[in-house]
């Protein structure tokens, strides 16, 4: 049995700009800007208001996150963002 390895391209050419993934609609960029939050909100540079916007781009990009099945093979060390993915 020959399996190939799938590639960025195989789940959203270059040309397409959303993907569908478990009946969820999900934009390109979505996984790295849901990382990224996560990056802000952790920063201790950060200010407050920064964390909050952060945190609410974070709940944003949740359902994303859980139809890309990110989250069926990470655990999430920061118990905040765990919480958030756990409950949806």
């Amino acid at each position: 049995m020959t399996t190939n390895a799938i590639k960025p391209d195989d789940i959203l050419a270059d040309s397409e700009n959303f993907v569908e993934l478990n009946g969820l609609t999900v934009r390109k960029g979505s996984i790295a800007a849901f990382l990224k939050n996560i990056d802000l909100f952790e920063d201790s540079n950060s200010n407050e208001t920064q964390k909050a916007a952060a945190l609410e781009m974070i709940k944003e990009l949740a359902p994303a996150i859980i139809a890309a099945g990110l989250h069926k093979h990470a655990t999430f060390k920061n118990k905040i963002i765990e919480d958030i993915l756990c409950d949806l």
